[in-house]
């Protein structure tokens, strides 16, 4: 996904540095303008051909300018380790899931529970089971977590994601199972909060109303400079991806004052245990 949006991003740069239409790079590969459009986009696959036509249609003839572009071309098709979970995955989430694993940086806030990333095995099965009222069977609900533990890997990587959290303190105060798994959840982020990559926080109770009254939401920052920042917003059926620089910088700011008024990292770790020690 992050490939697709990438090229897409550089192949629009080229055609209107060419002053090409998108009407006339439509007609070049036999395609409409609403084609290019969902190329530049990110929003459909690209073919090898259509890019090589397009490269040539903007100018670009040497073969050391056209293979890095022509490379993303064929490694934007190849499908993600998340298509495997496909039968517990919506099409809507595999987008997130693709963009979370690029993302530089993972800047959150979170009301309702831990953040999936930050979930132990048990406490994600708690908030799995829970969610789906009607009763899921065992083998779907060991899928959906066996999903977001993988999903957690990029946060151990080599080369792992910037994991900023900011919880309300809500989020830890609401059980999902029992005491033990609780208990176990709440020094898991203690435990995790020390890594070096990781930044956990708690909007306390006593702040009272705060900046985020819109809810929970995500931003994800890419290494490539050509991304940009992009707001990730979950909703019961579906989700929202914001990208307009102006509304980004909007949940920037929210973010920016919620850990301004949040406990620091070292109180937030006092504050998990002294929750741990409540009867």
């Amino acid at each position: 996904m992050v490939r697709r949006i990438l090229l897409g991003s550089q192949l629009r740069r080229l055609r209107e540095a060419r002053g090409v239409t998108r009407e006339a790079a439509g007609y070049s590969i036999r395609a409409s303008e609403s084609k290019i459009s969902r190329m530049e986009l990110g929003r459909v696959s690209f073919k090898a051909r259509d890019v090589e036509d397009l490269l040539t249609l903007y100018g670009v003839t040497d073969d050391a300018e056209r293979e890095p572009l022509l490379g993303l071309a064929r490694d934007s098709n190849r499908a993600g380790w998340w298509h495997s979970y496909s039968d517990v995955l919506p099409g809507w989430f595999q987008t997130y899931v693709g963009l979370e694993g690029a993302a530089s940086h993972i800047n959150t806030y979170e009301v309702q529970f831990v953040h999936g990333l930050l979930q132990t095995e048990d406490y994600a099965h708690a908030v799995v089971a829970s969610g789906h009222r009607t009763g899921l069977p065992d083998e779907e609900i060991d899928r959906r977590v066996a999903l977001r533990l993988e999903r957690q890997k990029l946060l151990l990587a080599e080369n792992a994601s910037q994991f900023l959290c900011v919880l309300d303190e809500a989020a830890l105060r609401r059980p999902f199972g029992s005491r033990a798994v609780m208990d176990a959840q709440l020094r898991h982020l203690a435990e995790i909060s020390e890594r070096p990559n990781v930044t956990l926080q708690v909007v306390p109770f006593e702040l009272g109303g705060h900046a985020a009254e819109s809810g929970a939401f995500t931003l994800l920052r890419f290494p490539e400079s050509d991304l940009s920042d992009v707001v990730y917003l979950e909703q019961l059926t579906s989700a929202l991806y914001v990208d307009k620089r102006d509304e980004v910088e909007r949940y920037d700011e929210v973010l920016a004052r919620l850990v301004e008024f949040s406990y620091s990292p070292a109180r937030t770790r006092d504050h998990l245990h002294k929750i741990r020690q409540l009867p």
